[in-house]
């Protein structure tokens, strides 16, 4: 009962997964998906900033760079070292004839899409901490989430299991930070709205 719904589900992803690598393909896309995919072009402005919320972002900024970095490196981790090898799920582009490939083809497991959660974690908290900059966030997280399968590395259950844990690991991670909040107010900066709002720093 069980493997007959796997097998359809996978088929079904399949079918989705080569609609939204090649059918929609245009020179557009084929040129700006390739840049906001690759890591390498991320690197140095996200180092930048940062340094810039650290040194001008006053309390909030320091708090949005804590929490990048302790929702991403729980995301990673879960993602790449556990999900990624108990699931085992070949990359599209080593096992599919036809795909429209614009990047290496690297041999690491598919399921889940580490940039997806990566970026939903990072989405998710940034938001919490800048919520003015929600939309555009969310935008461009779904433009990074998809452009993993228009390149040819991953299929669309790839993409959308690693939204959904990019957004449970941002849950757990602000979890985790509004309980500090409530033990040491005025430490921990918290945004107006927020039901753990305790001690708000406007700056």
């Amino acid at each position: 009962m069980l493997y007959p719904l796997i097998e359809k589900t996978l088929q079904v992803d399949t079918m989705l997964f080569f609609f939204l690598n090649s059918k929609v393909g245009n020179c557009v896309f084929d040129f700006l998906f390739p840049i906001l995919t690759n890591l390498d072009y991320w690197r140095i402005p996200l180092f930048l900033l940062a340094i810039f919320l650290l040194l001008f972002g006053k309390r909030r900024g320091k708090v949005a760079v804590f929490l990048l970095v302790l929702g991403i490196t729980l995301s990673d981790q879960v993602c790449n070292s556990l999900l990624k090898p108990l699931v085992g799920r070949i990359r599209p582009c080593n096992v599919l004839e036809g795909v429209h490939l614009l990047v290496n083809c690297t041999k690491s497991f598919s399921f889940p899409s580490s940039h997806a959660t990566n970026i939903f974690t990072g989405t998710m908290l940034l938001s919490f901490v800048y919520p003015k900059l929600k939309t555009v966030l969310l935008g461009l997280a779904v433009l990074v989430s998809y452009s993993r399968i228009y390149v040819g590395v991953h299929y669309p259950l790839d993409v959308v299991a690693g939204i959904i844990l990019g957004v449970l690991c941002a849950m757990a991670t602000l979890l985790i930070y509004k309980l500090l909040a409530k033990k040491i107010p005025g430490v921990f900066y918290v945004p107006k709205g927020s039901k753990s709002h305790d001690q708000v720093d406007s700056g």
